[in-house]
């Protein structure tokens, strides 16, 4: 069933846990992640990142009424979500196109121009009854995991200030996370999380979840994270598997390993972000 990001993070700010958002750029990719949920009977989300179509994986206007087709009939709620999106037109088009919730990334532009931004944004999408996340902060990776900056932690202050103005749903916060793979191990500063949820009292998403220890998940849910995005990860688990594949002479054989890796890897890390431990 389709919902807004809005309606699965009250769900999960209710059960002080949180739902994994994953992307999806290919009809097997949103089979595997749907077919995990719908196993485990837990709400998800699926996105779509603007960075899909840079690296040559979809395009929006491909890959949107398959994400929606399946959502709709999935037995879960699903959020159909658009994922870090730098271009306002190229927002407004999936807002148009049915996405339930459009993520804006102001991360690139200076605080006053990602204040004007998204609240463009949060005004065309809540007359359309579509969720808005944003972004205060920098990794210093952009989606495709390529190094675009320094990290600049998300200051508190300037959180509460940002959410005041621009009425978001949701916010992501740069602290200690990073897109890719991990070249070592991260140190999260689950204080400034903390800091963070008590002062905008909105949900509070991680970007770059994958690879992250147990203890860490639990760690930030309990602080106030209630959606971790995961995609790297769970892509390479459909790689390692098709690797370890003894014939690969058929591609509706690799399709379906790489199907069942990616079901399984999901399944896990909705188990930990479900099931938070104190």
């Amino acid at each position: 069933m389709l919902t807004n990001l809005k309606t699965i993070l009250e769900y999960a700010e209710t059960r002080k846990c949180a739902i994994g958002s994953f992307n999806t750029p290919n009809l097997e990719g949103v089979q595997a992640v749907l077919r995990a949920a719908e196993e485990l009977n837990e709400p998800v989300i699926i996105s779509h990142a603007q960075v899909h179509e840079d690296m040559g994986l979809c395009k929006m206007e491909e890959i949107a009424p398959i994400m929606l087709f399946m959502a709709e009939r999935a037995a879960v709620p699903v959020c159909v979500h658009l994922d870090h999106g730098t271009d306002i037109n190229y927002i407004k088009r999936g807002i148009e196109l049915g996405f339930t919730s459009v993520m804006y990334d102001g991360s690139g532009v200076d605080m006053a121009l990602n204040i004007i931004n998204t609240s463009l944004i949060v005004d065309e999408a809540h007359r359309n009854n579509v969720s808005v996340e944003a972004e205060v902060g920098s990794m210093g990776k952009s989606e495709g995991g390529q190094t675009v900056g320094e990290s600049i932690y998300t200051d508190c202050d300037t959180a509460l200030d940002f959410v005041n103005k621009t009425n978001v749903d949701a916010l992501a916060c740069a602290f200690g996370t990073a897109h890719g793979v991990y070249l070592k191990k991260p140190k999260l500063d689950i204080e400034r999380v903390k800091d963070i949820k008590n002062a905008i009292k909105i949900p509070i998403v991680m970007h770059g979840g994958s690879g992250i220890s147990e203890q860490d998940y639990y760690n930030a849910i309990n602080a106030g994270v209630r959606k971790i995005n995961y995609y790297t990860y769970m892509s390479k688990a459909a790689g390692d598997a098709v690797n370890a594949m003894k014939d690969r002479s058929f591609f509706h054989d690799i399709v379906n390993e790489a199907k069942r890796a990616i079901t399984e890897d999901v399944k896990k890390a909705m188990n930990i972000f479900s099931k938070p431990q104190k």
